[in-house]
């Protein structure tokens, strides 16, 4: 028998994964367990697994390239007579409707030749003269698309080459009415010669997700807080700073519900227990892993969590329930000791996230960045003000 192995959704906003390697090869026998090839998210790089016992058959999509969520990219068999070498990508562009490019087309560096620089004259850019630097990689006619939404799309002005295919790697009026909706794109038609470089799952993911927090009334409240005293506990106990930071964030919010609670269209959501996504960065990207019940549970815990959390950012081996569904978010660069202030957007899900800069010697800021549909400037205040009461006193809350 022969059964599809498709690119997992591994998370809600997992649109496509992307390939990283294969790590069997087609006419490899296979166990059922067996790790069959790396794919990158939006989040980590995890590993697609063989579900039955049987050879690992081709076509194989390609490496490094993004696949849409639930589509094949290799076949589990029963004998290694059926075997079959060539790619999904060769299967793919057999006998199709128009010259049809594979899903993961978009993932390519698309090179985009939009001023002729070494032959044009600089003049002639001038805004006079708007029609010399055309797209010329832009060839609609080679999109899969269906005729009403190229139709459509010739109606709303919108260029096919910027609309993200949906499953499958064709065009429908849906994905072309999304882009219809979507900021506009910058016009780059008169700046210097440019690349377009793909985004990661993961940068991309990111990009989206603060897109849909535009619509989100926000107010900021910064405050100046010594930190001497946590600081000195941290040392003493070679507990990280950053989880104190965390943890004192969560008692406050523990005394505060407003700040645990989010804006929905039915009303605000009250959540009973407190989970303090921590931003982190690393080489490439930014995630934040949430310590969950951070108000409740023993610090030694909280501790050996977030070990286990910064290991697993660090090897990109996070899963969702790593970094999914935070109340509350905190944001540290004061590491950088040059970083005095800043200001952070609230995610979605959340009513606010504090926004920590580096120690100038007498004291460190804080900024609130809150949903004003949650909380109001005041709730704010009276948050900073319990904050900085724990941060000065750490002996009360830390034993």
């Amino acid at each position: 028998m022969k059964q599809a192995v498709p690119m997992p959704a591994l998370s809600d906003t997992m649109a496509t994964g992307r390939l990283v390697r294969w790590l069997k090869q087609s006419g490899d026998p296979v166990k059922r367990g067996d790790v069959l090839a790396e794919v990158e998210t939006d989040k980590a790089v995890l590993e697609v697994e063989s579900f039955v016992d049987g050879f690992l058959a081709g076509p194989l999509a390609p490496i490094e390239t993004d696949i849409p969520v639930r589509q094949t990219i290799g076949y589990l068999i029963d004998s290694a007579e059926e075997v079959v070498t060539p790619s999904v990508s060769e299967e793919e562009t057999e006998p199709k409707t128009p010259p049809v490019e594979p899903a993961v087309e978009r993932a390519r560096p698309a090179k985009h030749p939009a001023t002729p620089s070494t032959t044009a004259p600089r003049a002639a850019t001038s805004p006079s003269s708007p029609s010399i630097t055309p797209r010329t990689l832009t060839d609609t006619n080679r999109r899969p698309a269906s005729p009403y939404a190229r139709m459509l799309a010739a109606d709303l002005g919108i260029d096919l080459a910027d609309v993200v295919p949906g499953a499958g790697g064709t065009i429908h009026a849906a994905e072309v009415l999304a882009t219809a909706l979507q900021p506009r794109s910058p016009d780059l038609h008169f700046a210097p010669p440019y690349q377009i470089e793909p985004l990661s799952p993961m940068h991309r993911a990111v990009a989206d997700s603060m897109t849909a927090t535009r619509g989100t009334p926000t107010f900021r409240v910064t405050a100046r807080i010594p930190l001497d005293a946590i600081q000195a506990t941290s040392k003493e106990t070679k507990t990280s700073l950053t989880l104190l930071l965390a943890r004192a964030c969560a008692l406050t919010v523990k005394e505060f519900p407003r700040f645990n609670a989010c804006h929905t269209p039915g009303g605000l959501a009250i959540r009973d227990r407190v989970d303090v996504g921590i931003a982190v960065d690393f080489e490439g990207g930014l995630l934040t892993p949430v310590l969950r019940d951070a108000a409740n549970r023993p610090l030694e815990e909280l501790a050996e969590d977030w070990r286990i959390l910064r290991d697993k950012v660090r090897r990109r081996r996070v899963v969702p329930e790593d970094y999914q569904g935070a109340t509350f978010y905190v944001s540290n660069l004061g590491t950088f000791s040059f970083v005095h202030s800043f200001e952070a957007i609230v995610p979605l899900g959340a009513a606010a996230i504090l926004a920590i800069g580096a120690d100038d010697g007498t004291a460190t800021t804080f900024t609130m960045s809150c949903d004003h549909r949650v909380v109001f400037g005041a709730d704010s205040a009276r948050f900073l003000e319990a904050l900085a009461g724990r941060l000065g006193n750490p002996g009360s809350w830390l034993g």
